[in-house]
């Protein structure tokens, strides 16, 4: 399960509530982290303390080469689409049945991707997510698609890029690194989050998954670099 909303300066959290950011741009998993550190602090001297957790495998650990805040533009391009909303429990099973319309789609229509599957989280709460699956493509249906297949454009702008390798429940990790990057930078970010999946999100196994994450920043603010 993921954080409720809190109140915060940076509208970017790790999954879900980038949105609702906590304080200092901190969810549950966070806070619970903070809770735990001020019961370190509060305990007494001498007073014995668990052992740490230990290191996830090295399948979910990123590589050395990985973008990690790398500065990126990322064009608009045409893509179709199927919007949705879903719980966190079910979050990789909703997202891959949404992929599965795209694709049946494309592969009839005869249409060529240009780009991987990507999904746009348009909003979220503790108790789930609006969502985007979508596919760029090469150029647009000539007719427009039926049912709840849409056309649209993917988002375009300034944004900051990072890489996740393992399972896809392990993205809250890496989500909460990504709010310490852009807390410790003061970096302001939209209110949208793109996941774009490097691996095959319909055949490859969840737990050795690459997506890369982009983090839109609000106009006007140096590189962090």
């Amino acid at each position: 399960m993921r954080g409720g909303p809190l109140v915060g300066e940076n509208p970017i959290s790790f999954r879900p509530s980038l949105f609702c950011a906590g304080l200092a741009g901190l969810g549950l998993r966070a806070g619970l982290l903070a809770a735990v550190l001020s019961a370190a602090l509060a305990a007494p001297a001498g007073a014995q303390t668990s052992a740490p957790a230990p290191a996830p495998p090295a399948s979910t650990l990123a590589k050395p080469a990985d973008p990690f805040g790398e500065d990126t533009t990322l064009p608009a391009k045409t893509m179709v689409y199927v919007k949705g909303s879903g719980s966190w429990d079910n979050a990789f099973a909703t997202i891959s049945g949404s992929f599965k319309k795209l694709k049946a789609y494309i592969d009839k229509e005869g249409l060529k991707a240009d780009g991987l599957p990507l999904t746009i989280f348009t909003s979220t709460d503790d108790a789930g997510f609006e969502y985007q699956a979508a596919i760029p493509l090469a150029e647009a249906p000539k007719s427009a698609p039926r049912g709840d297949i849409l056309v649209g454009e993917t988002p375009q702008g300034k944004a900051l890029k990072f890489v996740h390798r393992g399972s896809y429940d392990d993205l809250d990790n890496t989500y909460e690194a990504i709010t310490n990057y852009l807390d410790d930078r003061r970096i302001e970010a939209n209110d949208m989050f793109i996941e774009e999946y490097v691996t095959d999100p319909l055949s490859t196994d969840e737990n050795k998954l690459v997506v890369n994450v982009y983090v839109l920043v609000k106009p006007g603010q140096s590189s962090p670099g």
